[in-house]
C-alpha cells in the first residue's frame, strides 16, 4: 500500500501555503470515516486526511521551530509516520489530536542553534508571511508592524517549549483547553495555567515595544491582521496599531 504525499505542497509557492484553520472546519465524524477507510487500505482516504490537516500541521511546526525547512521535513515525517501506524490508531481520541501529538513531539526533538533560537531575524518566515498578509503592499504599514511582530515572535520563542506549544495550539490554532490537554498529555488546568503565564510574559516583552504610528489617511484600512499574529496580539490586549 502506498500513498503520495506531495512535498511541494509544503514549500513556498506550493498549492497549500501556511494556513491556520481551526479543526472545527472538518468534523471528527468525517475524519473517523476517513480513518476507517484508510485502515481498510483506501489510500485515497488517507490522502484526503493529508490534504485536510497538512496546512495546520505545517503552521504548528513552523511556529514551534521557526524554520521553514524544518517545518516541511517534520510535516512530511508526521504524515509518513501516521500512514505507517494508522492500523495502530485505536480511536480512543480524535484523529486530529493523535496527529497533532505526533507533530508536537517531533518538533520538540528538533534542536536549533541556541543563538539562532533567541533571535528573530527579518528573514524569519513567520515574520515575512505576517507582514505580507498585513502590510497590504504599504511600505509604511510594513515598517509600523515589523518591530512589533519581531518582538512578539521573539517573546514567543523564548517561552518554555511546552508553554510555547500551548500558546500555538490554543491561541493560534483554536483548540480548547481540553483538546490541547489531550495533545500535550496533561490536564486542562495545566493548559489554563500555561496560557495565563504566557500572556504575562508576552505582555511584559511587548510593553516596551515602540508605539506604532497612527495610520495615515491614505493608508488602506487595516482589515484582519494575519490570523496568527492578530489573535496573539488580542490575547495580550496589545493592538498592532495605535488607535487613530
Amino acid at each position: 500500500m502506498a500513498v503520495e504525499i506531495n512535498a511541494k505542497e509544503m514549500r513556498p509557492g506550493g498549492v497549500q501555503q501556511i494556513d491556520t484553520v481551526t479543526h472545527s472546519v472538518h468534523t471528527p465524524e468525517q475524519a473517523t470515516e476517513l480513518v476507517r477507510r484508510a485502515k481498510a487500505g483506501d489510500d485515497a482516504a488517507f490522502g484526503e486526511l493529508f490534504r485536510r490537516y497538512q496546512p495546520r500541521i505545517f503552521a504548528l511546526v513552523l511556529h514551534l521551530t521557526g524554520n521553514e525547512s524544518d517545518a516541511e521535513d517534520i510535516t512530511q515525517e508526521v504524515f509518513l509516520r501516521a500512514y505507517r501506524s494508522i492500523n495502530k490508531f485505536a480511536g480512543r481520541s480524535h484523529f486530529f489530536t493523535w496527529i497533532y501529538r505526533i507533530a508536537v513531539n517531533r518538533a520538540y526533538n528538533v534542536r536549533r542553534d541556541a543563538t539562532r533560537r533567541r533571535e528573530v531575524h527579518m528573514d524569519d518566515p513567520r515574520l515575512i508571511k505576517a507582514l505580507a498578509a498585513d502590510a497590504q503592499d504599504s511600505p509604511r504599514r510594513a515598517a509600523q508592524l515589523r518591530e512589533t511582530y519581531r518582538r512578539l515572535l521573539h517573546a514567543l520563542d523564548r517561552l518554555p517549549r511546552e508553554m510555547r506549544a500551548t500558546v500555538v495550539l490554543v491561541t493560534l490554532q483554536g483548540f480548547n483547553h481540553a483538546e490541547a490537554a489531550i495533545i500535550q498529555d496533561c490536564s486542562a488546568g495545566t493548559i489554563a495555567w500555561r496560557i495565563h503565564k504566557a500572556r504575562q510574559r508576552l505582555r511584559k516583552a511587548l510593553v516596551k515595544a515602540p508605539r506604532c504610528m497612527t495610520p495615515a489617511a491614505h493608508d488602506p484600512p487595516l482589515q484582519a491582521l494575519s490570523s496568527d499574529l492578530r489573535e496573539l496580539l488580542e490575547q495580550c490586549d496589545l493592538p498592532a496599531l495605535s488607535p487613530a
